[in-house]
């Protein structure tokens, strides 16, 4: 007796085929996966950097199309940065699958999905995009009061109330404060409010808190050896530009004036050997710190610094004269203090 075989019926095969099409194309490989195309772009590189992480990565583009992949344990905000010095935060976490399209001439009409937080993103970079900074802030502040438990609204608040061309660290504190009891077990988040914290009562004068760092050299650098007429310490990282061309200027000026101006760094980065390399290319040899704490670093918390860049002045005698100051005010303010102006 012949055995007879009994297919399936055509709508069980189609599901099952559909069934193994969606978990062949499922992601569980726990890294997570970011492909991208610019219209107007052939060839060029972007930076993508993690603040919480003090990671830089290159992409390159090729025929205006980009992949990046990286292994994630948690979640992680990024930010793709254009050489332009524009910037697109990308949300990040294992298995997830991100797609970003847009033109390198409209970058704000950007698109990045994927994931709801990317999706959220999106929508707040294109309703905003027209609004002055000071309705965008508006904005920002009501979508964190809104969604307090979304990754969002800490890159929110950094874009718009800290690292600001006004900061305004008394409303962010307030939102810090919404963001923190959402997610009590992000570590970030609660060591920014405690910096804010101490931001509410930091003034731009009085003596320059007492502290003691080791340097990349091995040096230990403590603030009595800042005590020439000018004094500079800068918050930076070789991921930021505008960081970098922080540095640069004091640099030159410090040059200008040997004897007259003192300087140490304090860089994000993750590992000393990015900043050192970016240094000695430059042939700066002041003092730079990196412990590799990132915003964890209690020199951070010791000197009241919660943005990047940041700076602080001080004179011989040891106050602080001004703080967080434009690239333009703080060459003003050098010249000043060695007797330029």
């Amino acid at each position: 007796m012949s055995s007879r075989i009994n297919y399936p019926s055509p709508f069980i095969a189609f599901c099952l085929f559909t069934s193994f099409l969606f978990c062949s194309c499922s992601r569980h490989d726990g890294r997570f996966h970011l492909e991208g195309h610019f219209k107007n772009l052939n060839q060029g590189e972007f930076y993508l950097y993690s603040q919480e992480q003090g990671t830089k990565d290159t992409i390159a583009v090729n025929d205006g199309s980009f992949f990046y992949e990286r292994e994630l344990t948690d979640t992680v905000t990024y930010v793709l940065l254009f050489p332009n010095y524009s910037e697109i935060p990308v949300f990040a976490r294992a298995n997830a699958e991100v797609k970003m399209e847009g033109d390198v001439t409209h970058l704000r009409e950007t698109t990045v999905t994927g994931t709801e937080e990317n999706d959220a993103m999106t929508a707040f970079r294109v309703k905003t995009a027209e609004m002055t900074p000071s309705d965008v802030q508006k904005a920002a502040a009501k979508f964190i009061e809104e969604h307090p438990a979304s990754p969002v609204g800490a890159y929110l608040l950094r874009r718009h109330f800290i690292e600001a061309a006004l900061p305004d660290y008394q409303q962010a504190l307030r939102l810090c404060g919404l963001l923190h009891k959402a997610q009590p077990q992000n570590p970030h988040l609660a060591r920014l409010y405690t910096l804010l914290e101490g931001l509410q009562n930091d003034k731009s004068d009085g003596p320059l808190p007492t502290f003691s760092a080791v340097d990349t050299k091995g040096d230990t650098i403590t603030n009595k050896q800042l005590r020439s007429e000018a004094n500079v310490i800068l918050l930076w990282a070789s991921w930021n530009y505008e960081s970098q061309a922080v540095v640069r200027q004091v640099a030159s000026l410090a040059k200008s004036h040997p004897k007259k101006i003192s300087v140490m760094s304090i860089t994000l980065d993750a590992a000393p050997n990015e900043s050192t390399k970016f240094l000695e290319r430059d042939s700066i040899s002041w003092p730079n710190v990196c412990d590799s704490l990132l915003w964890q670093s209690p020199l951070l918390a010791q000197l009241g610094i919660s943005s990047l860049p940041a700076n602080i002045v001080t004179n011989k005698q040891g106050s602080i004269v001004a703080r967080n100051l434009t690239n333009t005010e703080l060459k003003t303010k050098i010249e000043s203090l060695v007797g330029e102006n």
